[in-house]
C-alpha cells in the first residue's frame, strides 16, 4: 500500500457485502457462516482518508485464500 506522508491516520476501514448463510432452527438463528472469499465490490467508507481507499481495497482483495467465518454451533 503506498501511503502519503502527510496522512494523519493511515487506518482505513470500509464495508461491502458479502454472501451469508443463516440456519434457522425453530424461529432462532442457530448458525451464520460468513464466506468472505467474494471479490470486494462498491466498498462504502467508513473510516480513513477516503483518498486512500481504492489502494485498501486492492491490498485487501489481493487474492489470498481467506477462511468463512462461522458464529453458532
Amino acid at each position: 500500500m503506498t501511503l502519503r506522508p502527510d496522512t494523519p491516520n493511515r487506518r482505513i476501514v470500509f464495508s461491502y457485502l458479502v454472501p451469508v448463510h443463516v440456519e434457522v432452527e425453530d424461529g432462532i438463528v442457530a448458525d451464520v457462516v460468513v464466506i468472505d472469499e467474494t471479490p470486494i465490490r462498491d466498498p462504502t467508507l467508513i473510516e480513513g482518508d477516503g483518498d486512500l481507499l481504492a489502494q485498501a481495497v486492492t491490498d485487501a482483495n489481493d487474492g489470498q485464500a481467506w477462511p468463512s467465518w462461522r458464529f453458532g454451533y
